[in-house]
């Protein structure tokens, strides 16, 4: 028998659930979250399957479906008081089944295309898979929507990136990507890098002529534990 070691009057502690379809985000985010907020707890879900799944398919099909909403039932039955789903091509899923729970259940790029959507007109977004490229856009044009705001999302795949990536060419995933971003950098106002993992290449990005160029994990990882504190509150 497991015996709890805290008082079952106190309040629940401080717990991020963190909800991973690739190992790139696993190994970068909990450090983020420690890093600001020590005194929460991670716990980390990861079925990298959910993304080859959805990339295979090209939209989130029903077992997908089935999977989120038991990791997001486990999170919360393992002292999760706040869950982030770290991966955009599931996001319109996991939003669909954040009434479920009764904890806040956040999207990691829900600030970054409310904060794209405020900086102009032209939002370009960036993807290596394009799986996570709709989903991305989407999410800026309701989120531009909801303010009052008008804007024209530039889409592009960089072509070869994530193949790259899944070869362990880091190098050349790399290269194509930061090519991609200053192809669009005359074109538009701000740029949104669409998956997590691709913010490790913002200090190699140099200078964008005043272009900002946006990525999820700080603002994703600062609303997540604004949520935690509101909810132990």
């Amino acid at each position: 028998m497991i015996h709890p070691t805290r008082d079952p009057g106190a309040p629940p502690q401080e717990t991020l659930a963190l909800l991973h379809t690739t190992p790139v985000t696993l190994t970068d985010l909990p450090v983020r979250v420690t890093a600001q907020a020590p005194h929460v707890r991670v716990i980390n879900i990861l079925d990298d399957s959910l993304l080859a799944d959805v990339m295979a398919a090209g939209e989130v099909t029903l077992a997908v479906h089935a999977r989120l909403r038991a990791y997001l039932h486990a999170a919360r039955d393992a002292g999760a008081t706040a869950v982030m789903t770290c991966c955009s091509s599931v996001g319109a899923a996991v939003d669909a089944l954040a009434g479920e729970l009764s904890i806040p259940v956040l999207r990691i790029d829900r600030p970054m295309a409310a904060q794209a959507s405020t900086l102009g007109r032209r939002v370009g977004v960036l993807a290596t898979v394009p799986t996570t490229l709709e989903p991305t856009a989407a999410l800026i044009e309701r989120e531009a929507t909801a303010a009052s705001r008008e804007v024209q999302v530039v889409r592009r795949v960089v072509e070869g990136a994530y193949a790259a990536r899944v070869a362990g060419d880091g190098e050349e995933h790399d290269r194509l990507v930061i090519a991609a971003l200053r192809e669009l950098l005359g074109g538009v106002d701000v740029i949104v890098l669409a998956q997590a993992s691709m913010a490790r290449l913002l200090p190699a990005l140099g200078d964008t002529g005043g272009v900002p160029v946006l990525s999820s994990p700080d603002s994703g990882v600062a609303a997540a534990l604004h949520a935690v504190e509101d909810s132990h509150v």
